[in-house]
C-alpha cells in the first residue's frame, strides 16, 4: 500500500493564489501569511527608513526592500520568501521579479503566527542559502536576535540597545523604536 504524499508546491502555486492572499514557499511547503499588526508595520517602516537613509547618502552600496518583496533563495522553483526587510548589496541578483539568491541581510519581525517560521525554519534556510546577517525582531519580548552567519556569531539585544549592523562593519547602529 502506497503512502499518500503531500503536494510539493512550486512558485506557480504562489502566483496562482487569489488577489490579496500571501504565502511563502520553503522547499515545496507553502506557509500562508497572516496580515501584519500595526506595531509590526511601525517597526518595519522605522527600520527600513533608517537603513534606506544610510544607503541613500553613500554610506552603504546596497538596496533596501521592505515586504512584500520576492526573494527566490534557491535556483529551483520550490522556495519563495518575502522577508520583512531584504538588503541586497550584489545588484546583479536583482531583476523585475525580485531577488534571485540570498540577500546580504534579512530582517524578520516576529508575529504570534510566525514564531516557528522566523526562529527555526527561516533561520536554517537563510543560513544554508548564504544570507550573511539575519535579525529576528520580537516585539513581544522587546528583543532582537542577531545572527552573523558570515562570522558564526549570534547575539541578543534589547529594544533599548543600539544594534551594530555587521554587513556595514558596525558603522551603522540601529535602535528599535
Amino acid at each position: 500500500m502506497a503512502l499518500s504524499q503531500e503536494k510539493v508546491h512550486t512558485i506557480d502555486d504562489i502566483y496562482a493564489l487569489p488577489d490579496g492572499q500571501r504565502a511563502e514557499l520553503i522547499d515545496g511547503e507553502m506557509y500562508m501569511l497572516a496580515p501584519p499588526s500595526s506595531r509590526h508595520q511601525e517597526i518595519l517602516m522605522n527600520l527600513s527608513s533608517s537603513i534606506h537613509q544610510y544607503t541613500k547618502y553613500g554610506q552603504g552600496d546596497c538596496k533596501v526592500f521592505p515586504a512584500p518583496f520576492a526573494v527566490f533563495l534557491n535556483e529551483d522553483d520550490r522556495t519563495y520568501v518575502e522577508p520583512d526587510i531584504s538588503v541586497i548589496c550584489d545588484k546583479s541578483k536583482l531583476d523585475d521579479r525580485g531577488c534571485n539568491g540570498a540577500p546580504d541581510w534579512v530582517i524578520e519581525i516576529v508575529s504570534p503566527s510566525s514564531k516557528r517560521m522566523d526562529y527555526l525554519i527561516k533561520l536554517l534556510k537563510y543560513q544554508k542559502t548564504g544570507v550573511k546577517e539575519y535579525w529576528v525582531v520580537d516585539p513581544e519580548r522587546k528583543s532582537v536576535m542577531v545572527y552573523d552567519f558570515a562570522g558564526g556569531d549570534a547575539d541578543t539585544y534589547s529594544f533599548k540597545d543600539e544594534i551594530p549592523v555587521g554587513i556595514y562593519d558596525g558603522d551603522l547602529k540601529l535602535k528599535i523604536e
